[in-house]
């Protein structure tokens, strides 16, 4: 397969994997995980992200009690916390996207060495932000934008037809 092949049927059978198996993640792919998110294109090129890489039961536990949609962590072996750092950021509306590509970037590389791996949500939910904060102890210029489970897929799904020829314009609406 050429590379532009292999690129392209990573990104489109990429999945949200909510379900592992108890194999532990080596040292070696969450170190390719957060290579990956640190090669992310950002906003001029400031690349205002820090990750906080987790695997602690209780921390998990924590993070499942104040949100209601990380049930998947009960399960995980690991979860990177993307955070977005203000003081690093072009402005502060340049977080969401910097660190979105981030997260995607991490996403990408959990399915290209055989991992499964989803994204759960913290940013804009001010509660959740609140929380994580206090979780985390996170400095007053640090947000918490995102959550990724990972671990080895204990489940397979199918890939659906996503592309949409109705919502393509060229031009003008």
């Amino acid at each position: 397969m050429e590379k532009k092949e292999i690129i392209l049927e990573n990104i489109f059978t990429r999945r949200s994997i909510r379900k592992y198996t108890k194999d532990p993640v080596s040292e070696e792919s969450i170190l390719t995980m957060l290579k990956a998110g640190m090669y992310a294109p950002s906003a001029v090129n400031k690349q205002p992200w820090h990750f906080i890489v987790l695997k602690d039961r209780s921390v998990f536990d924590e993070i499942i009690k104040l949100h209601p949609n990380a049930g998947m962590l009960t399960n995980a072996r690991l979860a990177i916390l993307v955070c977005g750092d203000e003081k690093l950021a072009h402005a502060i509306g340049y977080i969401p996207c910097d660190c979105s590509a981030a997260t995607q970037n991490i996403l990408l590389a959990a399915h290209a060495i055989g991992l499964g791996a989803v994204w759960v949500g913290i940013y804009p939910r001010e509660e959740r932000i609140k929380g994580l904060k206090s979780i985390f102890n996170l400095p007053e210029h640090i947000i918490p934008f995102s959550i990724i489970s990972i671990g080895f897929p204990a489940e397979v799904k199918e890939i659906p037809e996503r592309f949409k020829q109705e919502r393509i314009h060229y031009g003008k609406w």
